[in-house]
Formats: structure tokens, sequence, C-alpha cells
């Protein structure tokens, strides 16, 4: 036994080589799916690849993605390895750049941009003073000092990585949960509204969390769907539900876990430094995040106005070289990856021909539209919400594609991907389920089985919220 656990990662491995192995070399006739290319065969066990390997973590899951492009380039693009594509018709081969540009995706990009406003402001102390200032209001009344907590956390994560903004709540929330009593069940409340607000705060933008990133990248994709949904757009669908079910969380801490203590004293040390280069970082902040809101009445849209901090900080040498390094490329790699899939399963016909080998016709549109939903919650509770993502966005864009206007009921095919990325976003039922889950639990003010009911609650909650809101809104036409 023992002996399996240290080898544990080595057997992973061996067993998604052979599960991809057998897939690869399959009779194309034993798939059952008429009109299977042998290129589509191996798109499919790439996807199947990629499943294993980020369900079992047998490496790091941006790994993963980079190993879907490498694999890619060298099995089905026109600069592969010759003896495997020498068979092949040229036409029917995935063009290198094609699948090279996933890595320069224009929502790669806008999560770029993301991260270097996020880097900024950590690295100046800025996101200090902006937390001290908004935490303020909330006072010493400890439910509301739970409220401020959740709502915070919720804003930072609309623009800041989720990690990263729960890692900066619990550091200001440590020295509150030292001054309580160790008998004080606020502090559960306390430590739980961390990963509640990171979670479900970055539904609320398209750069909050990489499923609304892919999803979106999905929607507004010009060889695709081109629909054109705005960040503005995103947000005002979004922003509102998001502060529903965050009030419907705090009550529901504050019942669970009611405070027994009169006041709570908040304490935020540091903040940001003086001078020129912290008044820049204040004025590019606040007109990225203003063009965000306003894309459609400026006319540039969000992707474009991501590099403009990129480029703003670059040349006042705000950021410098070094800086670089801290940037969460895993991530952008992670989102990638996802695309690439997505190009794999266009360009080589799979996705038209598995949609046409399964009568989805025949299906209850709620069901395929609200399962899918489902199936990618239960997914995300168990691995990275993005991997989730990256996995049934590809699938549920052809699915919508072929169901066409069955969907229009519903809001249309708008409705279906962007249901797949909130999803991904309640699933934070396990400590593993996020990386907040993660944090928060560090703390050992919470057990796994408070947090799996927290999360369950939650969560059945936020779906049947967020269905019955995009799917409302969506019958308006506002999704394209």
């Amino acid at each position: 036994m023992r002996f399996i656990r240290k080898n544990a990662r080595i057997f992973k491995l061996l067993f998604v080589a052979l599960l991809t192995s057998v897939i690869w070399f399959l009779p194309i006739e034993a798939f059952g799916i008429e009109g299977l290319t042998v290129l589509q065969q191996r798109i499919i066990a790439i996807f199947v690849f990629a499943a294993t390997m980020w369900i079992l973590e047998a490496v790091p899951a941006w790994t993963t993605s980079l190993l879907i492009i490498v694999i890619m380039l060298l099995t089905v693009s026109n600069s592969g390895i010759k003896i495997l594509i020498n068979d092949i018709p040229k036409e029917q081969l995935i063009s290198y750049k094609t699948i090279m540009a996933t890595f320069a995706d224009q929502t790669v990009m806008l999560f770029l941009g993301g991260f270097i406003l996020a880097l900024v402001a950590s690295k100046s102390g800025v996101d200090i003073t902006l937390a001290r200032a908004m935490l303020k209001p909330f006072g010493t009344k400890p439910k509301i000092v739970l409220f401020g907590f959740i709502l915070v956390t919720a804003v930072f994560s609309m623009f800041v990585s989720n990690t990263a903004t729960a890692a900066m709540m619990l550091t200001f929330l440590t020295p509150v949960l030292k001054s309580l009593p160790a008998n004080e069940r606020g502090r559960t409340a306390l430590a739980l509204a961390i990963p509640i607000g990171a979670n479900i705060g970055g539904m609320a933008t398209p750069i909050g969390t990489p499923p609304n990133g892919i999803a979106l990248g999905y929607l507004n994709n010009s060889e695709g769907l081109n629909l054109g949904i705005g960040f503005d757009e995103w947000m005002m669908v979004m922003t509102p539900l998001m502060l529903v079910i965050l009030t419907i969380a705090w009550f529901l801490l504050s019942k669970m876990y009611p405070f027994r203590a009169q006041s709570v004293q908040l304490k935020i040390i540091g903040g940001a430094r003086k001078g020129w280069r912290t008044t820049v970082i204040y004025i590019t902040l606040a007109v990225t995040i203003l063009l965000w809101m306003l894309e459609k009445q400026v006319g540039i849209n969000s992707y474009v106005v991501a590099l403009i901090p990129v480029g703003v900080f670059s040349l006042t040498r705000i950021i410098k070289s070094k800086d670089l390094k801290d940037i969460d490329w895993a991530v952008l790699w992670m989102v990638a990856g996802g695309f690439a899939l997505g190009v794999g399963m266009d360009k080589t016909g799979l996705a038209k021909t598995l949609v046409e080998s399964i009568p989805f016709n025949q299906w209850p549109v709620l069901l395929v539209m609200v399962g899918s939903g489902i199936i990618c919650w239960l997914l995300s509770t168990f691995i990275s919400n993005s991997a989730a993502a990256a996995l049934m966005v590809p699938i549920l864009a052809a699915v919508g594609k072929g169901m066409g206007p069955m969907l229009d009921a519903y809001g249309g095919i708008g409705t279906l991907l962007i249901g797949i990325a909130l999803a991904a976003s309640f699933a934070m039922a396990l400590p593993i389920s996020t990386p907040p889950n993660a944090i928060a639990y560090s703390t050992g003010l919470i057990k796994s089985s408070q947090m799996c009911v927290v999360g369950i609650i939650i969560g059945v909650i936020s779906i049947t919220l967020g269905y019955i809101a995009i799917i409302m809104i969506g019958r308006t036409g506002f999704f394209g």
C-alpha cells in the first residue's frame, strides 16, 4: 500500500497513457459515429487525455493545458510529425498558427491585463488602502462586519484572482479571529465568508474567474458565434445576481453561526506608498474599470482596454521585467489549453460530427441546459473550475450550434454557455474545490463537514437563481 501511495503519480500517468493510447488506436468503427475521421479520432483521444489528467491531477493543470497544445501541434497540425500526418489530406489538417494563436487569444490578453492590475495594486499597497476604506463603513457590529467581509471580498474578486483576494482578506481577518473567544461560533462564519465572497464575486466580471473568460471567448469569437457580449453587459446582468446570492449567503452564515460577541474590531495595517507612482496606479485603475464598464459607449472593446494598464505601467517602470514572473501564467495556459481543445473540435469537424450523431433535438431543451450546468458544478467540486469549464464549454458550444432555434425560448446559446461558467463558480463544497476554500480551511476554524453543508446549500441556491435569471434575461435577446 505504501508503495502505491509513494508512486501514485506514476500510476496515474501510466493509466492516462494507456487509456489515451487505446482510444487513439481503436478501429474507427468501434466508435459507432458515422463519418468519423482519423483526425477526429485523435482529437477525441486528446480530449480524454485532458479530462483524465485534469481529474486525476497527475501533473499541474497548466501543464496539461500546455501538453494539449504541444500534442495537437505534433499530431493534427500541418506542421506535425510527417509519419503521423502523411496519409491525411492537407485540407483536413489544422494550421499550426491557429493552434499557437490560442495563447494569444483576446481572452487571454484580457486576463493578462487583469493580472497586471492586480500585481501592481498588491505591490504598491493600493489593495490594502482600498480594502481599509471599503471595510470602514461596516463599523464594529459582528453581523454587519460579516456582511462587509463577504461584500468586500467579492468586490476585490471581481478584478483580482480569487486566490489572491482570499489570501489578502485572510491577512486582515487573522487579528480579528485571534481577538475573539475560542468558543465564538461567529469565527467560523467569518472564515467561511472569505471563500464564499471570493468564489461568488468572480462571477460578476469577465475577468473575475477563468470560466467566465472561457465562455466569453467562445461567445465573442469573430469566427464563431460572434455575439459581441461586452464587459459592461456582463456586469449589468451578473452584479445584481451576485449581490442577491451574497445577501442570501450572509443571512445563512449569520443564522448557522451566530455571534455572541457584541463588537468586532478591525485593524488593517499597511497601505499604499506615497508618490507619483501611486497616483498613476489609481488613475490607471479607475480609467481601465471605467472603460470596461462603458465599452459600448466609448467604442473600445474590453480586450484592447485590458492592455492599457500593461502599456502604462511598463512605460512608467511601475512594473519591471522581474515582476512578470509573479503573473499567474498557469491560469493563462489553462485558458489557452481550453481554447485549443475547442479549435481541435471545430477545425477537424469533430464538433459537427458529434452533434449530428447525438439526437439532441429529441431531448428536452431544459434538460440539456440545466443538466450541463449541474454536471459542471459537480465536476468543479473535485477539479479546478477552469479545467471543468475548459472541458465542457467546447462540447456545449457545439451542442448549442446543433440545437439552433430550439434554444431560443431559453435565451439561446449565450444562456447555455454562460450557465456553464456560473455553475463552475458555484462549486465550493470541499476544501479542494477552489484555492479560497483551501486557504480558509487552513485556518483550522472550519471542519470539512461545515464547508460541505454550507457549500452545497449555497451552490444549489446559486444554480437555481442563476439559471432563472439568465433564462429570463436571455429571452429578451440580451445575450445575442
